[in-house]
């Protein structure tokens, strides 16, 4: 099914080695927000939790704390569609793959939370990590998680890597190509394990004024964008 993009792939293969490395080379490499992970906005006990886990967004790479990062951005969205008081709490690590997350998370001491969102793809994209591989690993990271959060672990789906500017053509293409197929495999787990998983799409982020300097992570702009996006067009997160 997927034999065009490996021969596409494998024909452009030193084209693509060179952009790759040159696009390393020359996009600015982004530190991770700073300040404390986790808050809440608006006063009192939380009636609302969300943890966000992930890699560069849940790291809030693009903006300079967590604070303007996408849990909290996600928080205060909620928190002003419902009037409720919402807690969040970001673990993201830059430049990760699912499978080191999946370690990563195994060790670490979690918080409370009514709702995950996992927010993955783009490095196992750039890796090309298998796709049967990405889909077993997306299953144990949720049955690692259940005993502790029974809700559907809510999958963000793999930003559109076609839009990324810092991304020369045609490695761009091919990365966008490549992105969709991992994202389809999320759509896929979520319509096979309802109980399990959600899938939400991504919220295109066209608009430079968006994006941080590196033009590839979202900016304080980006991030709530997306979290308004989540949020404010009822694709169920607040439910």
């Amino acid at each position: 099914m997927h034999l065009p993009f490996w021969l596409i792939t494998a024909a452009l293969a030193p084209v693509l080695l060179y952009q790759g490395k040159r696009a390393r080379r020359m996009t600015p490499r982004l530190p991770e927000g700073s300040g404390r992970p986790g808050g809440q906005h608006g006063d009192g006990t939380p009636v609302r939790r969300i943890l966000v886990l992930g890699e560069s967004t849940a790291a809030s790479v693009g903006v300079s704390s967590h604070e303007q990062g996408l849990a909290s951005q996600l928080a205060r969205q909620m928190h002003q569609y419902s009037a409720t008081t919402t807690a969040w709490q970001t673990f993201g690590i830059n430049g990760v793959r699912l499978q080191a997350l999946n370690g990563a998370l195994a060790k670490a001491q979690l918080p409370p939370a009514d709702i995950v969102l996992l927010s993955m793809g783009v490095n196992d994209a750039t890796g090309f990590t298998a796709r049967n591989r990405f889909r077993q690993q997306l299953i144990a990271l949720r049955q690692m998680l259940a005993a502790r959060y029974p809700t559907p672990l809510v999958l963000l789906g793999v930003p559109p890597m076609h839009l990324f500017t810092a991304l020369p053509s045609p490695l761009r293409q091919i990365m966008g190509w490549r992105a969709r197929q991992l994202d389809n495999v999320y759509a896929r787990l979520a319509r096979e394990r309802p109980g399990d998983f959600i899938h939400l799409c991504y919220p295109p982020v066209t608009d430079p004024d968006l994006l941080a300097s590196d033009g590839y992570h979202p900016g304080f702009k980006g991030y709530r964008h997306i979290a308004e996006a989540l949020v404010g067009d009822g694709t169920g997160l607040l439910h």
